[in-house]
């Protein structure tokens, strides 16, 4: 921060206190699509009325609106990380999120399958193959922002998979997963890391592994999901989802359920225009 500017104390979700970084908002600005000019703008703008204590929630609402009356496509990226929480209450719709992004990967993938283990039955949230590799996905969604990912998650979902494992090993079937992950939408503390470095367990969250997290796989496959709209409404949102159409890519080539939902011709060609932008990758 500039030396002309006094230090600033900023609360985050999770109630953590920390010092205001500029530098940190202007990374997030920049990976909306934002120029630099207008990444500076909106970054002083905002530092300028900053005061002591204020929520990191309050500071993403302000660049939040100084983007949409830029353009709506960065503000739409920008509120990627929000647009995830708001897949909830239930996990079911990020489930399905993830299985679409397992699916434009390239894999065959089904999602709520009943796999026997060696002690019980156990129902996997996605089962994902291709190439020979055969993935075992358990998802943990958190609606709240702030809520980490702990260490109780891995262990529970390792002790599954291991029993699953033991079923097929002695039925010598081939056809046995050979991996075991771990998705949450938002991020895992250093003992749950620890703990599935160590088991083997593949850990995915919104941005581990570094580089290509879940943040960084919707941005290189186009995943948006449908909440990630800043013309949709909630109740249409919410509409879409419970027909499982969970990502911008689906409504394109669904364009009934805008029909079904009774809009416009005219503000559904604005949703759509939205909508291809975020999707061009």
């Amino acid at each position: 921060m500039d030396d002309k500017y006094e230090v600033v104390e900023i609360v985050k979700n999770s109630g953590e206190r920390t010092n205001f970084s500029i530098d940190k908002l202007k990374n997030s600005l920049r990976k909306s699509g934002a120029d630099e000019n207008l990444v500076n703008q909106i970054a002083n703008n905002v530092r300028d009325k900053l005061y002591q204590g204020i929520s990191t929630k309050e500071i993403y609402n302000r660049a939040f609106a100084l983007l949409k009356t830029q353009k709506n496509i960065f503000a739409s990226k920008y509120k990627l990380k929000k647009a995830i929480y708001e897949l909830g209450p239930t996990g079911f719709p990020f489930e399905k999120f993830i299985a679409a992004i397992f699916q434009y990967g390239g894999y065959n993938v089904k999602t709520g399958q009943i796999l026997q283990g060696k002690c019980v039955t156990h129902e996997v949230d996605v089962v994902a193959q291709k190439n020979g590799q055969h993935i075992v996905a358990e998802c943990k969604f958190h609606s709240e922002e702030g809520r980490n990912c702990d260490v109780k998650i891995p262990l529970y979902i390792h002790s599954r998979y291991r029993d699953i494992l033991n079923f097929y090993n002695e039925k010598n079937n081939a056809e046995k997963p050979n991996e075991g992950w771990v998705v949450t939408n938002t991020r895992f503390t250093e003992d749950a890391l620890s703990y599935g470095k160590c088991s083997g367990l593949y850990l995915l969250s919104w941005d581990f592994p570094k580089g290509n997290g879940i943040k960084d796989r919707i941005d290189h496959l186009g995943l948006y999901p449908v909440t990630v709209s800043t013309l949709l409404t909630q109740r249409e949102k919410q509409f879409l989802l419970s027909r499982d159409v969970v990502l911008c890519k689906q409504l394109i080539n669904d364009a009934f359920y805008l029909d079904h939902l009774g809009i416009s011709e005219k503000r559904k060609q604005r949703i759509f225009d939205e909508i291809k932008l975020l999707c061009k990758n």
